[in-house]
């Protein structure tokens, strides 16, 4: 048997966390089998569903890397198929016409709570429907009376559900169009699912669904339900709680493999292993380990865990991320250092891409005034002349070399009689606008001797002018 898992949002809104997590796990419970992954888009409801949010789930799949080997299918193009499932229903006695009006259907639900009793349809037109003229009926699924349905759930362990508790729910709309639990089954029937993975919201639609599946005779996949994500309150995550959509963790300088790490162990383990690997997570991951109980998402965590992919990773691929982020500045990267040589000089200190960025422009662009902290603190008198014979010494430099430079400085501070902080800090502010940088070697070998010597000679004038 071939593993077969899918992805399938609703394209209702952005890719948010709790559905990145179930792409994940889907994904890797595929990789680890050898299987199959399909993304599947759910956008029956043709209300809320828009080409936005498909574009924002596909544009969110392709940032974390979650490649899928069919699709994307699109519901909204199945629906004949569908149609020709209910008619199956319908034929084989499985389904039934209903023609009761929502004020009679609300009317029931009023006098069931009133009497505290559980809402659900009362069957009404399960056996002797009659057809009213200008009224046309939805399909409901004869749901079985008796017995019970068990979900033998690889995370929950077996769920036990009474039919006498699930009424005969609505599979078709009085306009023909398909409901939920319908396309779901179709879907799954169809494209051979053999383990579906999902949020346990779902989990009262499973026993309704293979109550469906086993009217159709097909086969029952193998359910996972993964318990929910909350925010530090304790309430299940949402936007009060800060960036829950894929793509705002792009912006806010995340690397796709540190949201990953973070979203895998959010209900899975594996000893007491903290950082992974995408291969490792592969190895590794079942779903026999994840955990029943729901995860609380800590920013925190992740923002460790992000600073440890940004020093850990190959500069390189940290860089191509990088780029974004400098280009969104209006930079140009052919208008100063490499990205992977700004990476390897910045990555102790930032611990996300926007912090990177913001702290590399000037190595690419000119700023407009010092840091008025920095330049108060660094320029002092007399800072204009030792300036001056820095500008001196390094522009008799031939090979514009960190080591090199380095040595100057040290051997001019010795000449001077100044302390390094008296010759390395008017420098650094006068290089960098600010009193923060890498190490003041590396800074002006990724600067560049031309871009050096002009930004000395402006901090000298900047000086005169004071």
């Amino acid at each position: 048997m071939t593993i077969t898992t899918r992805f399938a949002p609703s394209p209702t809104g952005y890719l948010h966390v709790g559905g990145a997590r179930t792409a994940l796990f889907s994904w890797l419970y595929a990789r680890k089998n050898g299987g199959t992954f399909i993304l599947r888009i759910e956008d029956t409801d043709l209300e809320r569903s828009t080409q936005a949010s498909v574009d924002a789930i596909l544009q969110g799949m392709d940032w974390l890397g979650l490649g899928y080997d069919e699709g994307p299918y699109y519901q909204t193009q199945r629906f004949d198929r569908y149609k020709e499932v209910i008619r199956q229903l319908l034929d084989t006695g499985h389904a039934y016409h209903c023609y009761c009006s929502k004020e009679e259907l609300e009317t029931l639900r009023n006098e069931q709570m009133a009497n505290k009793e559980k809402p659900r349809y009362n069957g009404r037109c399960r056996d002797h429907a009659v057809a009213i003229a200008g009224r046309e009926p939805v399909v409901r699924f004869k749901n079985p009376v008796d017995g019970v349905v068990t979900i033998p759930d690889l995370v929950k362990g077996d769920i036990t559900v009474a039919n006498k508790e699930l009424d005969d729910l609505v599979i078709a709309r009085a306009d023909g169009t398909p409901t939920y639990n319908l396309t779901v089954v179709v879907d799954d029937m169809d494209m051979g699912v053999t383990h579906v993975i999902r949020g346990d919201d779902h989990i009262n639609n499973t026993p309704r669904q293979m109550n469906i599946l086993a009217a159709l005779g097909a086969p029952l996949p193998k359910y996972a339900h993964l318990p929910m994500i909350l925010g530090a309150d304790g309430a299940r995550l949402s936007k009060r709680h800060g960036a829950v959509s894929v793509m705002q963790f792009r912006d806010e300088g995340y690397l796709p493999e540190a949201l990953l790490n973070y979203l895998v162990r959010l209900g899975w383990s594996h000893g007491d292993q903290e950082i992974f690997s995408i291969a490792e997570m592969i190895e590794f991951f079942e779903l026999e380990d994840v955990n029943g109980s729901a995860s609380t998402f800590n920013m925190e965590k992740l923002l460790w865990l992000n600073h440890q992919y940004i020093m850990d990773s190959d500069p390189e691929h940290v860089a191509k991320h990088l780029l974004w982020h400098i280009e969104q500045r209006g930079i140009n990267p052919a208008d100063g250092p490499a990205l992977a040589d700004v990476v390897k000089a910045q990555r102790e200190r930032c611990k996300t891409l926007v912090e990177m960025a913001n702290a590399s422009v000037y190595f690419y662009k000119e700023f407009d005034a010092y840091d008025e902290k920095a330049a108060k603190k660094a320029f002092s008198e007399g800072s204009d002349a030792v300036l001056a014979q820095i500008y001196d010494a390094f522009a008799a430099v031939p090979d514009w070399q960190g080591d090199a430079l380095h040595d100057i400085i040290i051997k001019l501070a010795e000449t001077l009689e100044l302390g390094m902080g008296k010759v390395a800090q008017p420098l650094r502010v006068a290089v960098c606008g600010s009193g923060v940088s890498p190490a003041i070697d590396v800074t002006l070998s990724l600067l560049g001797k031309e871009k050096t010597l002009a930004r000395i000679q402006k901090a000298i004038d900047y000086l005169h002018n004071q």
